[in-house]
């Protein structure tokens, strides 16, 4: 069913259990269970807490300041609205104001009752309990991230797979037609599993780092890199001069697109980037204009590449500390 989603099935099952519990209670507005578990559910756990700790003291405080308000000053429409304009201030600046929809509606149940005896302030207490204590129970319960994350690296390695090996192609064939939709489609695809990765995080109430994270922030990075090589590769590829650095370029490009892995395996990588330079700078210096470009451009992609599997070099470093 459209719409039928794991946060709507919750909403509905606490907003339901919220209710029946308040009516057993007998406690007047009972409804207004509801109304809390449903402005309390968030997407993640992090964000509901939060949400609850707003409200709850933003509710507590228009409870007790309402309740002496309308004693002293009377029970009216403008009486009420004074308060809103003086109590607004006093949620900012405790910065609880998102709680002000919920903390008005308990002013308004005084304000209805025109009665601010024990009874009335116990039984706002309870409901308000209720509501958000159903709210954090219900959104305890999170789906697992975890698939989905390792689904979205797979398919970020294979895009970066088909990336480098056609960088590999396009120095050996000018010709080659390539669209480059892989770039576009990996940047939308480490968006979108960064957002699940934020999902995850923020439904570990004692965890605040995460591994996936920092995985997609490392190709995230490594995009940037490749995005600047794919200006300068055509130009390398379009010259018909015989530079056979070119080719050497080309073969190191097309171990890294079949060796794009999770796992740390930069070290090999870099060794082999290492022996590339070390069998350029023994080669003779160029004789022509065209020549020097030629290889001032690779020299260009090789640091560039260098930046790429340092980048994920850092990312294995951080985590062994």
């Amino acid at each position: 069913m459209v719409g039928m989603g794991y946060r709507t099935m919750k909403t509905a099952v606490g907003a339901g259990l919220a209710i029946w519990i308040a009516s057993l209670l007998d406690l007047e507005f009972a409804t207004f269970a509801a109304i809390i578990v449903i402005m309390c559910i968030e997407k993640t756990k992090k964000k509901t807490l939060n949400t609850i700790q707003k409200k709850f003291f933003a509710s507590l405080l228009s409870l007790i300041l309402g309740a002496v308000f309308f004693e002293v000053f009377g029970y009216n429409p403008i009486v009420f609205s004074i308060f809103i304009l003086l109590f607004v201030p006093i949620l900012v600046k405790t910065r609880i104001q998102g709680g002000f929809v919920t903390s008005m509606v308990v002013v308004l149940h005084i304000y209805t009752l025109k009665n601010a005896n024990l009874d009335i302030f116990l039984n706002e207490l309870y409901i308000i309990f209720i509501g958000m204590g159903i709210a954090l129970l219900v959104n305890s319960f999170m789906p697992n991230f975890k698939r989905d994350i390792e689904t979205y690296k797979e398919k970020i390695e294979q895009k970066f797979e088909v990336i480098l090996y056609e960088f590999a192609a396009y120095l050996r064939d000018s010709e080659r037609n390539w669209d480059e939709k892989e770039i576009i489609e990996v940047e939308e695809i480490i968006n979108q599993s960064k957002s699940i990765a934020i999902q995850d995080v923020e439904n570990h109430l004692l965890r605040k780092q995460n591994r996936d994270y920092y995985y997609l922030e490392m190709r995230e990075d490594q995009l940037e890199l490749l995005k600047h090589m794919i200006t300068i590769v055509p130009i390398v590829s379009s010259s018909d001069l015989p530079v056979k650095q070119k080719e050497m370029f080309a073969v190191f490009l097309e171990y890294l697109s079949l060796n794009v892995d999770p796992r740390d395996t930069t070290e090999i990588s870099l060794n082999r980037l290492e022996e590339l330079k070390a069998a350029n700078r023994e080669t003779e210096l160029p004789k022509t204009r065209e020549e020097f470009e030629i290889r001032a451009n690779l020299f260009y992609l090789i640091f560039e590449i260098e930046n790429y599997l340092n980048i994920k070099k850092k990312l294995f470093a951080r985590r062994s500390r």
